[in-house]
Formats: C-alpha cells, structure tokens, sequence
C-alpha cells in the first residue's frame, strides 16, 4: 500500500525538565516488521506518541516527504498513520462487522448499525482475511478473547488504510498460539505496509522481527537484526547485569532460549 518509509532522527521528548527520549532515530519499512524493545521507562511507548501527535517532540518523523511532529493527531490520522494501545480500543458492545464499519468511516447513522446487512464492503472483508476475524462478523465485540479484540483493532486500522501500524504491545496476554498467529499476520500486513511494534515479548520479537531497535534511558542502545543485536556487549551488560531479575530472564529468552526456561522455572 506504500512505497514510503518511516525515518525518525533526533526525536526528543521532555516532560517538565525531565528527557524522557533524548535524541532517538530509527527507521522502518515496508516488507519488515520493526521492533522497538527495552525495559520499563526505556522511552518506546513515549516515541510512537510523539510520532503520532500524542505528545510533543522536536527532531524529525517523516513519512516519505513528509513531516508528522507538530501536526495535529487526526491530520497525521489522515497521512495514514495509525496506532493501538496495549488495552484495545473497541466497541464491546457492537459486532466486529459495526466496529469495522464506523472505522471505515461509512457515515451511517447509528441506528442503521443495528439492522441487518446486504453485503459486506470489500475492505472489510480483505481486513476480515488479514486478521482472522472472517468468522466473527456478527459477534460481539466485548465478547471476542483478548487476542481476538487486539486483531478487530488491527483491522479497523486496516480499513482505514493505514500506510503505517505502530503498534503498542499487541500480544500483551496473549496465549502462545495467538502469539504465533499474531506474528504470522503482521508479516502478511508488513508487505505491504511499515509495522512498528513495541513489545517487552521478547520471544516473540525474537521469532518475528526483522530488525530490532533496543531504547535504554530515553536512547538508542543498538540497533540491528535480532542476531546483531543479541550479540552486542551493550545489550548484554544493561540486560544480564542491570536491568534486574525479572528483565533478566525475559531478555535470556533472546540471549539463550534454553538457559531461559529454567532462569523462569527458579523465579
């Protein structure tokens, strides 16, 4: 759906004196599913804010040709920039047939969302295919499992036509066999389009990711392939010496997978 990328350079964000991303660049394209990891208060979820107009940041986040810091949020929602959050944004109430169609913008009023349809718009359908979801047209969507509603949010980007899915840890309480399919659908979705995720799955993103951005303390710690980055001293020494117990052992899913399963097993 886009040729363009998405470039970061020199993003930085500041809260009352405190830097909380202190001149972060990465960049991510089509045909990859990007990765931005790191510990608590790394500054990740704080970077995919200020890209899509949430909070303020200065440097540069262009898309193609085209800068999104200091554009309000629903012009960069316009740009086709798109973004969940770690608890899904949906219409419980409402069938995942009604949630895609008030995101695809049909204009329809409210009451007709509760009538019977004819057909399905062919965006719909396609988004349906993408995430799973063709099965669960009519059901509610408050009854949906946890996964089930993170994959309707990703298909209300969908059809949206959204060119960019910065995604804010989507397999959050997942069970190993939505991971798996949700990695397998952002792999399908990223040929055509720039996937970001943020994520503290560490098995996950070292099953899925392309490439790897590691934030440390609002910057930059490595950046690379998970090989590359998974042989980095630096990583090694803020993940296996600092970061504490529990970051220790998700990150030794990265390191050693092996050697994790019993770290884990002695917690």
């Amino acid at each position: 759906m886009t040729d363009a990328s998405l470039v970061v350079t020199d993003l930085q964000v500041e809260f009352s004196g405190f830097v909380a991303v202190g001149g972060v660049s990465f960049d991510a394209h089509p045909g990859e599913v990007r990765f931005l990891i790191g510990p608590n208060g790394a500054g990740k979820t704080t970077c995919i804010d200020a890209v899509t107009g949430l909070t303020r940041g200065t440097g540069s986040a262009r898309l193609g040709d085209t800068e999104l810091l200091g554009r309000p949020v629903h012009k960069i929602v316009r740009l086709g920039v798109g973004r969940t959050f770690q608890t899904a944004s949906v219409f419980d109430e409402l069938t995942v047939l009604q949630n895609l169609d008030i995101a695809a913008g049909r204009h329809r009023p409210w009451v007709s969302l509760l009538r019977a349809r004819r057909g399905v718009d062919p965006s719909i359908e396609h988004a349906l295919e993408e995430t799973g979801l063709t099965g669960e047209l009519a059901t509610p969507a408050g009854i949906l499992s946890h996964g089930q509603k993170q994959w309707l949010e990703i298909a209300m980007l969908l059809v949206q036509d959204a060119k960019v899915l910065l995604l804010d840890e989507p397999v959050a309480g997942m069970s190993q066999d939505e991971r798996t399919a949700t990695g397998e659908r952002l792999q399908r979705i990223a040929a055509k389009r720039i996937v970001l995720v943020v994520e503290h799955d560490m098995d996950f993103m070292r099953r899925f990711a392309t490439r790897v951005t590691v934030l440390h303390q609002g910057q930059v710690l490595s950046q690379g392939t998970v090989a590359e980055v998974q042989a980095d001293p630096k990583v090694q020494e803020v993940y296996l010496g600092t970061a504490g117990a529990a970051t220790t052992a998700a990150m030794a899913v990265v390191l050693e997978p092996s050697a994790a399963t019993q770290t884990l097993k002695e917690q």
